[in-house]
């Protein structure tokens, strides 16, 4: 018995989306069985573990299956699970909405890759953005669906022919589960659309996409009478239909690399991922002793797109002996590894096990120790023996492992191995904490660094003029996260990380092989200068006694008059303002202004103030010295109009 059915209409939005999914490009369209079929195994799942659960949930968990029935006169496909079925809302919500976050940037990355003919890109973004089970209007004129949740009295029927609307109607006898129907188009060998009616395509599509299903798919077969082909008993076609599994049902993390195939873990990987892409990486491991677990863990390719993003779904799915737990389990890896996908199946883990007591599980807090070791060493592996691979790590997933040295002390150490650094040592190739080390020159003792908000703005700043004279190598720290981390860690393999931005650099220390009579030599030279300036610095800082708290002269400029610098312990300008932005008010840091006593611009300023340190034109000359060093750090004038009308009015004096 069913109710009459009411109509409804795609958003304007989503009608585009399915006209793009339908109409698109993609080559393999073999791959909707694949979606739908792991739709209905995590459908099993789910009524699993809700059964564990809740012990008064009404439901049939005695022979949990996925079934595939054909009718090759009507063309139609089945595909049907007694999982958990769907709630009328839950049907409307996931079935009558496509992709429900990020339709609108689907459609235009869709659009772009079909106007490209790119069918792999539009592949990719089908599995990306999660409307596996529109890809079965690829092949279907029409699709229909039947459901009923598991405890619930009514089922609900949805129908739509893939033309902007949808019907929905409520089934009294709805069985417990899902059943979906695709009336499907006709053969079309140039479309690859083949008869999906046909066993033996049936047959292989789940055998290569879905193989590893951890339920039965079952299928009508038709098979030799026993006794048949030739036996006294043999009667006419000699053949009978039966109902068989298709699918081998093996946990693929429970048997032995050696067993499996490439192609295999690639398959597997998509399944768990729900990506279209091969992955980068894959891990597979086991422990055994007093706690035994097996592990199969995925590095992808490409970082998903919400990989930055604020509650988008992270972790592994979690097994208890092969039991579906949970999935997306936070608890077995850290937030800086959320872009690893798999399964960890635990033997010894209670099948009651909640979120909430995930955390203060011995055994998960162990798996998650290990787990996080095997992926740096993985990671570090593959640095050693795959650089082209490496490098697709770290542009991919870098900037999300950095999170890491904030949060994970305890690996802190192995994250800076696998961590890689732009550096003025080669304008490609980003280098290791251990490269820099073993490049260092002899007597320099720190690994000296710049943070800011791009290469070609830090290689311009003042304070790499006399580095860069001098042949030091200098990390140049682009993302937002090294602006945080490098306050965090100190030093590496001994060495200490040091800003060329921060504190006093005397750079003439590094030379340890000069005798005593040159260092001294040296010292008297830098007294005299002190002394003969001191009355200049002394003069700047009360000028600028607004903006700056010190002003002294600098051992880090070549060319430059001046520069910007904070002491050792203050918050660098651009941490500052990542602050600000979060709403953050911190108290008004003042820095100190270094200025060049070799600079004709400093040695004419100091002229003029001791010819005449009254003159009021001196006052305006040390506030373009000032605003000159906070602009070519990448600073903000305080005060823009009033910076631009003094230069003008020096520069016409000077014509």
């Amino acid at each position: 018995m069913s109710s009459q059915p009411e109509t409804y209409e795609f958003q304007a939005e989503s009608r585009q989306l399915l006209n793009l999914v339908v109409h698109s490009i993609y080559s393999n369209k073999d791959i909707f069985l694949r979606e739908l079929i792991s739709n209905a195994s995590d459908a099993l799942d789910k009524l699993r573990l809700e059964s564990l659960l809740d012990s008064a949930l009404d439901a049939d968990t005695s022979d949990l299956h996925i079934a595939l029935e054909t009718d090759s006169e009507q063309r139609t496909l089945t595909v049907r699970d007694n999982g958990i079925g769907m709630s009328r809302d839950e049907v409307v919500q996931l079935i009558g909405t496509i992709a429900k976050s990020g339709t609108a940037e689907f459609a235009r990355k869709l659009k772009e890759a079909r106007e490209a003919q790119d069918a792999a890109a539009s592949a990719e973004l089908i599995g990306n953005f999660g409307v596996g089970f529109y890809s079965s209007f690829m092949v279907a004129d029409k699709v229909s669906l039947v459901t009923r949740r598991a405890g619930e009295a009514e089922g609900t029927r949805w129908e739509s022919s893939g033309e902007g609307t949808y019907t929905l109607a409520a089934v009294a006898d709805a069985p417990q589960g899902t059943e979906v129907t695709l009336h499907l188009k006709p053969e079309d060998t140039e479309d690859h659309l083949y008869d999906y009616t046909a066993e033996h395509k049936l047959r292989a599509v789940v055998r290569q996409h879905s193989d590893f299903i951890p339920w039965p798919v079952r299928m009508e077969t038709e098979k030799p009478k026993e006794g048949g082909e030739g036996g006294e008993g043999d009667e006419a076609g000699g053949t009978e239909r039966v109902v068989e599994t298709i699918n081998s049902m093996k946990a693929l993390w429970s048997r032995s690399a050696d067993e499996i195939t490439e192609d295999e873990y690639k398959e597997f990987y998509k399944h768990v991922s729900h990506d279209w892409t091969d992955p980068l990486e894959t891990i597979h491991t086991r422990a055994e002793g007093t706690f035994e677990y097996q592990a199969l863990l995925f590095i992808p390719s490409r970082a998903p797109l919400d990989l930055f993003q604020q509650g988008a779904r992270r972790g592994v799915n979690l097994y208890v002996k092969r039991v579906f737990i949970m999935d997306d389990c936070e608890s077995l890896l850290p937030d800086y590894l959320r872009f690893v996908k798999g399964v960890v199946d635990a033997q010894d883990l209670s099948l009651n096990v909640s979120r909430e007591t995930l955390q203060q599980d011995r055994q998960i807090q162990l798996m998650h120790r290990r787990l996080v070791k095997k992926v740096l060493s993985s990671v570090k592996s593959m640095r050693t023996k795959d650089a082209d691979k490496y490098r697709t790590f770290w542009g991919e997933f870098g900037r999300a492992v950095k999170e890491g040295l904030l949060s994970d002390y305890e690996n802190r150490e192995a994250i800076l191995e696998v961590s890689s650094f732009p550096s003025t040592h080669d304008a490609e190739e980003q280098t290791g904490l251990r490269d820099y080390v073993s490049r260092m020159k002899e007597g320099q003792d720190a690994i000296y660094y710049l943070t800011g908000e791009s290469r070609t703005r830090l290689e311009n700043s003042p304070h790499m003029e006399a580095f860069r004279e001098k042949g030091l190598e200098v990390l140049l720290l682009t993302d937002p996260v090294d602006e945080v981390w490098v306050e965090q860690v100190r030093e590496f393999d001994g060495k200490p990380l040091q800003s060329i931005a921060k504190g006093q650099v005397d750079l003439d220390g590094e030379k340890d092989d000069e005798d005593d009579s040159a260092k001294d030599a040296k010292n008297a030279e830098r007294a005299q200068r002190e002394k003969d300036f001191g009355p200049l610095l002394g003069w700047l800082g009360t000028a600028l006694a607004e903006d700056v708290k010190e002003v002294r002269l600098s051992s880090r400029l070549t060319t430059s008059p001046a520069c910007i610098v904070g002491d050792a312990d203050d918050v660098t300008p651009t941490l500052e303002k990542m602050y600000r932005a979060m709403g953050q008010e911190l108290p008004r840091i003042k820095r100190i202004l270094e200025i060049n006593p070799d600079h004709p611009l400093v040695t004419a300023l100091r002229a003029s103030y001791e010819k005449d340190s009254g003159d009021a034109a001196l006052t305006e000359t040390a506030e373009l010295l000032h605003g000159m060093a906070l602009l070519a750090e990448g600073g903000e004038l305080k005060d823009p109009a009033r910076f631009t009308r003094v230069l003008a009015g020096r520069l016409a004096a000077g014509l």
